[in-house]
């Protein structure tokens, strides 16, 4: 089997490290590859990763998907540069550890896993920007996840989830949240006070009405509204209609 592919990128100052799609079981950074900052692991069998991981110092993007992950090695500390991780599609019950001290990490990919719960300390990750929980088995969320000053997408389709803390409303900065496929009865009226929320999915829940206080969500402009039970002639959506917004029913 041909090993990893390493190349240098010198314009956008990468170097990158591609063992992808190779029916690995096991993977140790070879010496050679100190520098890697794009690590790619996706599509693998691996169960587990070495201490030796956390040696990749520069590393800002790591990609394991689509292995048998449960855990990530105390060790990924020492990448302090790490922006990007990827761990949708293993076998995660909860989100490891270790990641609470990531703390430049940007994006946060755990779909497709095992989770019955998002930990309370992901609201102290201070530059996280996207964060997707989708087709896992969550009910709720932390109130914590309000703390999320630079949050600007929240994907959680695909769960089981039946309200929203009020914290939310403090997510300043969300843009998009996609609730599709949830446990909603009612509308989640903490939406509301999200004043840059422009893109909300919230298909296939069991919705029945809008809030008024839809209203004033004045950059909303698309509201995905799909396999709810919400009347054609809703005044709310009759209003958001009229004002430009794409809605679909």
């Amino acid at each position: 089997m041909p090993g990893p592919t390493a190349c240098q990128d010198d314009r956008m100052a990468r170097t990158i490290v591609d063992a992808s799609s190779r029916g690995l079981r096991s993977w140790t950074p070879a010496t050679s590859e100190a520098g890697t900052t794009h690590l790619y692991l996706y599509a693998n069998k691996l169960t587990h990763l070495p201490d030796s991981l956390g040696e990749l110092r520069g590393l800002r993007v790591l990609d394991l998907a689509g292995n048998q992950l449960t855990e990530l090695p105390t060790s990924l500390t020492g990448c302090t540069q790490l922006r990007y991780l990827y761990l949708h599609e293993n076998a995660l019950v909860a989100v490891p550890g270790v990641v609470e001290r990531l703390s430049a990490l940007n994006y946060l990919n755990v779909n497709r896993n095992k989770l019955t719960a998002l930990p309370s300390w992901l609201g102290r990750l201070p530059w996280l920007a996207e964060l997707r929980a989708e087709a896992n088995q969550l009910t709720s969320l932390p109130p914590d996840l309000g703390e999320l000053a630079n949050l600007r997408e929240l994907h959680l389709r695909g769960n089981q989830i039946d309200r929203l803390p009020a914290e939310l409303s403090t997510l300043v900065q969300l843009r998009h949240l996609d609730l599709r496929d949830n446990a909603f009865a009612e509308f989640p009226t903490v939406l509301c006070s999200l004043p840059q929320l422009r893109h909300l999915d919230l298909r296939q829940n069991r919705i029945t009405e809008l809030p008024g206080q839809l209203l004033e969500l004045a950059r909303l402009d698309k509201l995905d509204l799909r396999w709810n039970a919400i009347d054609d002639e809703d005044p709310v959506l009759l209003r958001l209609l009229e004002r430009g917004c794409l809605v679909h029913v």
